[in-house]
C-alpha cells in the first residue's frame, strides 16, 4: 500500500539561458503511468484548452489565472457552437520533452502530436481557482527570426488530483533534465538563486491508497 503526498502545485524557473536548479525539500514524486495496458503512450488523459500569449518573463503565483479563465470561456463557446474539436488528448511528461498527443474520436490512436522542450518551460501550475482541475504551463516559443514569445498552454484533467499529479510529474521531469544537463556540463550549479518556487497545498491532499 502506497500513499504519495501531493504538496507541490506550482513550479517556476528563471528565464533562460541562465538555468540554476534547486532541489526541493521533503517531497515525494508520483510517476507517470499508462492509462491502459494496451495504450501505446504513457501519460494522462486530458482535454487541451489551447494556448494564449502571455506577457512578461518573471512569473509569480496566480500569473496564469486570467489566461486559464479566457481559455475555459473560449472552449465553452466552441462547445456551444459545435465547433469544439472531437477527441481527447494524452499528456506525456518525460525528461527533456513533454508530448501532447491529440487522439482520434475513439481515443485509441494519436492523430497529431505537439512537443515541448522541458528547458523552455518557464512556469507551470495546477493551482487555479476558476478550475482546480486545470494544469497550465508557460512555454518559451522560438520564432523563425530567433525572437521568442511566451505562450500559456492549459489542459483540463479529469479531476483536481490528476492536475496535481501532472505538477509532480513535471517537477520530476525538471529534476532529471537539469541533473543530466549539469552532469554534461551544459549548465553550472549556483547557489545565488533558485529556479523553482513551490506552492504547498493543504495537508489533506494525497493520492488514493494503491492495492
Amino acid at each position: 500500500m502506497l500513499k504519495t503526498k501531493l504538496n507541490v502545485l506550482t513550479l517556476r524557473k528563471e528565464p533562460l539561458p541562465t538555468v540554476i536548479f534547486h532541489e526541493p525539500e521533503a517531497i515525494e514524486l508520483c510517476s507517470t503511468t499508462p492509462l491502459t495496458k494496451n495504450r501505446p503512450h504513457a501519460g494522462y488523459k486530458v482535454a487541451y484548452l489551447g494556448k494564449v500569449a502571455i506577457s512578461g518573463t518573471q512569473f509569480l503565483s496566480g500569473c496564469t489565472e486570467s489566461a486559464v479563465v479566457g481559455l475555459v470561456e473560449r472552449r465553452a463557446l466552441t462547445q456551444q457552437q459545435g465547433t469544439c474539436p472531437a477527441g481527447s488528448s494524452l499528456l506525456e511528461i518525460r525528461p527533456f520533452q513533454v508530448r501532447l498527443h491529440h487522439m482520434d474520436g475513439h481515443g485509441e490512436a494519436s492523430v497529431t502530436m505537439d512537443t515541448y522542450q522541458v528547458a523552455r518551460i518557464a512556469y507551470c501550475t495546477a493551482d487555479h481557482s476558476v478550475r482546480p482541475n486545470v494544469f497550465a504551463w508557460i512555454y518559451r516559443e522560438i520564432n523563425d527570426d530567433l525572437s521568442f514569445q511566451m505562450d500559456c498552454h492549459a489542459v483540463e484533467c479529469e479531476n483536481k488530483l490528476e492536475a496535481k499529479k501532472l505538477a509532480h510529474s513535471m517537477m520530476e521531469a525538471f529534476r532529471k533534465t537539469f541533473h543530466s544537463m549539469r552532469s554534461d556540463g551544459r549548465i553550472h550549479k549556483s547557489g545565488s538563486s533558485d529556479d523553482f518556487a513551490e506552492d504547498s497545498s493543504t495537508p489533506e491532499d494525497s493520492t488514493p491508497d494503491d492495492g
